[in-house]
């Protein structure tokens, strides 16, 4: 691809997740994929409900409006629900969703360590590389178990780049049980 033509594309990131409440830990990967792979705008897909837990503390409304109060003076970061425009919540259908949305786009999908572990039961996550590139943000406690992982032994020369970075010390989890 010619170097004029590169510069037409856009690099966008999503990060995706019930952000059940949002935290500076979400805020802080945003920023560092912004800066050190020059994003020109990240996605906050918030997700009605992660399937892999039985419930969610705040609603869908009360984690948007959070999500966004948090992000306001990051112009370049958008909090959005999308589960009901592409009638899904698989990660999957949301990437190809924006890949499809425009030619000019190259995806990238934001994803914490510790949802590393569990990567290879999410739906077609084996396609999900194929359409865009996976960047994984260490996580405190989770990098061994991160890098023995099934999905980071299965994809990790064919799109997923780590991101090790000072870490704030923060999770959901551990903001409502406080």
């Amino acid at each position: 691809m010619a170097k004029s033509e590169n510069r037409l594309i856009d690099k966008i990131g999503i990060l995706g997740g019930t952000f059940d409440p949002p935290h500076k830990g979400h805020l802080k990967i945003s920023q560092i994929a912004k800066k050190k792979f020059d994003l020109k705008k990240i996605i906050w897909a918030i997700t009605k409900k992660n399937p892999f837990k039985k419930k969610t503390y705040f609603d869908l409304n009360k984690r948007i409006e959070l999500s966004k109060s948090l992000t306001n003076k990051q112009k370049y970061i958008k909090v959005v629900f999308f589960e009901k425009k592409i009638n899904s919540n698989k990660t999957f259908n949301l990437i190809k969703y924006f890949k499809n949305k425009s030619k000019k786009k190259e995806i990238y999908f934001l994803l914490g360590a510790d949802n590393l572990l569990n990567f290879h039961k999410w739906d077609n996550w084996k396609k999900i590389p194929k359409i865009c590139k996976i960047l994984v943000f260490d996580r405190n406690g989770f990098k061994a178990k991160a890098k023995k992982s099934i999905a980071y032994k299965s994809i990790n020369s064919k799109g997923l780049i780590y991101v090790e970075f000072k870490k704030v010390n923060i999770s959901s989890s551990k903001m409502r049980n406080f």
